[in-house]
């Protein structure tokens, strides 16, 4: 399972021209689901990116997490973080997960990261969207958990 996260001052979700998630300082998080992945590795990519410490503290070194930065989370499915890139000029997409399982641990990685404190916002699985953001840096970082 992948997070792509970065660290943002405001992000936000639209479909056919209709805002219908925004968040202001925290992390959006592009969210791609591969066919070996299950419930155990949304639950760790959930505890990953609630923990990984990409804002400044008062010194400023990223040494504080969403939590202790009173961040917002944007979550976000996109099955092409999971294609194979290595070979041609078209992408490839045998290691996603089939629509129905990408649904289902989506919605577990949702699950497990709406802890309290932390607003957590999402946009929808399967609809064409626009995402727009203004990233915080730039941070950006890939995470990464699973075989």
């Amino acid at each position: 399972m992948i997070a792509l996260i970065q660290r943002v001052t405001e992000a936000s979700v639209s479909i056919d021209g209709q805002k219908t998630a925004s968040i202001n300082h925290g992390l959006l998080a592009l969210i791609g689901v591969e066919k070996s992945d299950t419930p155990d590795l949304a639950s760790e990519l959930a505890e990953k990116v609630l923990h990984y410490r990409v804002f400044s503290d008062e010194s400023g070194k990223m040494n504080f997490d969403i939590k202790q930065a009173a961040g917002q989370l944007l979550l976000v499915p996109q099955f092409t973080l999971v294609a194979d890139t290595r070979k041609g000029r078209r992408p490839g997409f045998s290691s996603g997960a089939t629509p129905a399982q990408g649904r289902e641990l989506f919605d577990c990685l949702v699950s497990y990261a709406s802890v309290p404190d932390v607003t957590v916002e999402t946009g929808t699985f399967g609809a064409d969207m626009q995402v727009s953001l203004v990233n915080d840096g730039p941070v950006t970082f890939w995470l990464q958990v699973g075989p």
